[in-house]
């Protein structure tokens, strides 16, 4: 494996995707280095072969101490609040976490000599497109704090690029689940609202029942459709996303991260039910404000960019590793 030519700062590296993406660095030869406040992740999450500093994204001191004694080249940025209806109830949370410490970070990499800059970004830049597949260049009119404290990165990210000697790929995620393949990492937060996470803590008895918001879509089945994408096959876009951005130094990126097609809630379940062989108490309720029919990803263009080839895409497998990780999930936290 060849040398890398310098240590990657990953910010909230602990989390949930912020930790696969450590584990994808440092199994393709880059040595991460987290920086986490252990906010919503977990130290024990982290792998053995990355080095870590506990302390908080929007500490411009110790961003700049951090840069300079590791040496960085480039950040992979993480860190953030993703509670959509939380955004709504405490929208300052979402601006001071997600934005404003965003701009710190920029900031710091720009004094500290950082060349590239992947960021954590979201679909939910788009609202609610009235299209489908979602491209990039779909108009991006968010609908809550969360996606527009998004979006407001992804602006102060090109404004900078445009003026200093900096570069970034803005990656924006459809709705991520699954865990490590060989168990290493996985979704460990308490009171999670993804679907696929909450299904598989319904069928081991963590919960009582799942909701499904809204069953008169105009949808097959009449649930709301989504693009389900594993999370090391996103953590391997981010590598890619990394190799990209060192080789066109002056080209910048925004792209999806999904794989093109979606499943419905009612289709999760069931897969859920079958992989795991328990049932699941389903309760009907009424549509959530805001909830698109079907959210699903134009992924044509970092098919094309990075020659990015997903390895877990089906609905199966993103199920199975989810169930697996959720069955060891209580002899980890023990590890604490």
């Amino acid at each position: 494996m060849t040398t890398k030519p310098f240590p990657v700062l990953v910010t909230g590296g602990a989390g949930y995707i912020g930790s696969h993406a450590v584990l994808a660095l440092e199994d393709a030869g880059w040595q991460a280095v987290v920086l986490d406040n252990l906010c919503t992740g977990f130290r024990w999450a982290l792998d053995a072969r990355a080095s870590f500093v506990e302390g908080d994204v929007g500490d411009a001191q110790l961003l700049a101490r951090t840069i300079e004694s590791f040496g960085i080249g480039a950040i992979m940025h993480f860190a953030g609040s993703v509670v959509v209806p939380e955004s709504v109830s405490d929208p300052l949370k979402y601006y001071g976490n997600n934005t404003a410490n965003s701009r710190t970070l920029i900031e710091a990499a720009v004094a500290g000599g950082v060349k590239h800059f992947i960021f954590s970004s979201t679909a939910a830049t788009y609202g609610v497109p009235d299209v489908s597949p979602v491209r990039e260049d779909t108009p991006t009119v968010p609908i809550n704090p969360y996606g527009m404290s998004k979006l407001m990165t992804e602006i102060m990210l090109k404004d900078t690029a445009a003026a200093h000697p900096i570069n970034y790929c803005a990656l924006r995620y459809f709705n991520v689940a699954g865990a490590d393949p060989d168990g290493r990492a996985g979704q460990a937060t308490e009171g999670a609202t993804h679907l696929i996470k909450v299904a598989v803590e319904a069928a081991l008895g963590k919960r009582s029942h799942v909701a499904v918001f809204g069953t008169d879509f105009p949808t097959p089945d009449g649930t709301g459709v989504r693009d389900y994408i594993h999370v090391t096959d996103l953590a391997a876009a981010h590598v890619l996303a990394l190799d990209a951005l060192i080789a066109e130094p002056e080209r910048s990126l925004t792209l999806n991260c999904g794989y093109g097609r979606g499943f419905s809630v009612l289709e999760v379940l069931d897969a859920v039910e079958k992989i795991s062989g328990l049932s699941i108490e389903r309760r009907m309720e009424g549509r959530r404000a805001g909830d698109p029919d079907a959210l699903i990803a134009g992924n044509e263009a970092i098919l094309e960019t990075f020659g990015w080839q997903p390895r877990y895409g089906q609905l199966d497998t993103i199920v199975a590793h989810a169930l697996a990780w959720e069955r060891g999930l209580e002899v980890r936290r023990g590890e604490r």
